[in-house]
């Protein structure tokens, strides 16, 4: 009798965990083909009554606008913000996919929204781990621009080449800028090329780094020189096709002359003349050596990096943006997901829509100097100005030379590919042909 009891407790068990599965599933399939409305979203983010957002909590900036403007924002809808600070996304996408090979669907996972962009969102794209077209549905996607026929939609549309397909929602932008020590570097002196750069550095040695790949800082680095040297002279153009799309041959023919490019500049670099290049390992130790003099240029993801810095005082008193390199200032925007088993998916919408109103970008960006993800030209005058008044403002260059030198990402599915490519042949040292070791990086990470 007691086995039975049990086995009757499991199967109502089950039976209701189904029931709370489909009903879950009808929700969302009803948002996605438009016949749930936002009130309902809202009474329904309200009964689930929480919402999980995973980031990186490596910044005190977005950590402190966390917890004192979007907790208290939420709670006002009636959503208790738990913010999950993780050191790596991949952390965060690993997570979801186990959850999801464990047999959790929709409601049962633990991760309601994570921050990404890239490779994490190809990843989520590529295991069917995305809750679905969600961005362009709700009513703060009226400030993106979702027209393929505006050429300037195409970061909302691709994410690192890959296409969104309204399954992550602009969060904020951003564009890869140098910085110039201009008490140290005549202005006249400030490389706008790499062979102005290489230039400089066989005058003072030593007096520049990247940070080292696979930090996304240094493989955006990386890019730049391999769109700087692109042999057909298309800059980024060819590097949105996929490893599929532009074969492994095309792809070593293309990146061979930046690759060698930046093998020459290695015996130049911090470090080099006491026998071994120095590559800072993060943002945090590139802007130490930044502020104490050991390099005069500091290049990484920033549109106001250089006003920042010189306000917290990570930056030199010198310090100026400048273009380079022109014409492949690489610029992206990163992102909100929901996946395929939020927990919590109207919440999930809720704190989505949240993160794109206006009222969140402006604050976002007095705290923490991130570039908004809403479009300018879809906003109202007075919004606009909100957004302006708020920046920390840029120094050393305008906003129309930025965007007079912009390039876009590269195609996800080439980065880690390109990327081990550098660590082989750059970081090893290999003498084998770069085609080689392409193929033999293509091959690997396909296994």
């Amino acid at each position: 009798m007691k086995k039975l009891l049990i086995s009757l407790s499991l199967s109502v068990s089950a039976i209701a965990s189904s029931a709370v599965a489909d009903e879950v599933t009808d929700f969302r399939d009803g948002f996605l083909k438009g016949e749930v409305t936002w009130s309902d979203v809202e009474t329904r983010a309200k009964s689930e009554g929480e919402v999980n957002l995973y980031y990186w909590g490596g910044s005190d900036p977005i950590n402190i606008w966390m917890d004192q403007v979007v907790t208290p924002a939420l709670a006002e809808l009636g959503v208790k913000f738990n913010p999950v600070r993780i050191t790596g996304t991949k952390d965060a996408v690993d997570l979801v996919l186990a959850e999801k090979g464990a047999g959790k669907g929709l409601g049962e996972g633990s991760v309601d929204a994570i921050w990404l962009n890239g490779e994490n969102f190809a990843t989520l794209k590529r295991q069917d781990a995305l809750f679905g077209a969600f961005a362009d549905k709700m009513p703060n996607s009226q400030f993106i621009e979702w027209n393929p026929e505006d050429p300037r939609s195409l970061l909302n549309l691709r994410d690192f080449g890959v296409e969104t397909n309204a399954a992550e929602v602009p969060w904020s932008g951003e564009q890869y800028v140098c910085a110039v020590n201009t008490s140290r570097v005549d202005k006249g002196n400030v490389p706008g090329t790499f062979a102005e750069l290489k230039t400089y550095l066989e005058a003072n040695p030593g007096k520049f780094t990247y940070v080292k790949p696979p930090h996304y800082l240094g493989n955006t680095f990386v890019q730049a020189a391999i769109y700087a040297h692109n042999p057909d002279g298309t800059g980024g153009e060819p590097f949105q096709n996929s490893i599929d799309e532009l074969g492994v041959e095309e792809l070593a023919r293309l990146i061979t002359p930046g690759l060698e490019y930046l093998k020459s500049l290695e015996p130049l670099l911090l470090g080099a003349q006491s026998g071994s290049a120095r590559y800072p390992e993060d943002n945090t130790a590139l802007d130490g050596l930044f502020l104490n003099g050991e390099i005069d240029f500091s290049c990484k993801f920033g549109l106001y990096a250089v006003a920042v810095g010189l306000s917290n005082g990570t930056y030199p008193e010198g310090a100026e943006a400048f273009v380079f390199p022109e014409g492949n200032m690489i610029k992206n925007k990163n992102y909100l997901a929901i996946p395929a088993n939020a927990p919590n998916p109207a919440a999930a919408l809720v704190l989505a829509n949240y993160m794109t109103s206006v009222d969140s970008q402006v604050t976002k960006l007095k705290f923490t100097g991130m570039p908004a993800g809403v479009d300018p030209w879809k906003l109202s005058e007075d919004d606009v100005k909100a957004l302006t008044e708020a920046s920390p403002g840029l120094v050393g260059v305008t906003q129309a030379e930025l965007d007079a030198n912009t390039a876009p990402d590269t195609n996800a599915t080439l980065v880690d590919v390109i990327e081990a490519t550098w660590l082989e042949y750059i970081e090893r040292d290999s003498s084998d042909q770069i085609e080689t070791i392409v193929q033999r990086a293509a091959d690997n990470l396909s296994k």
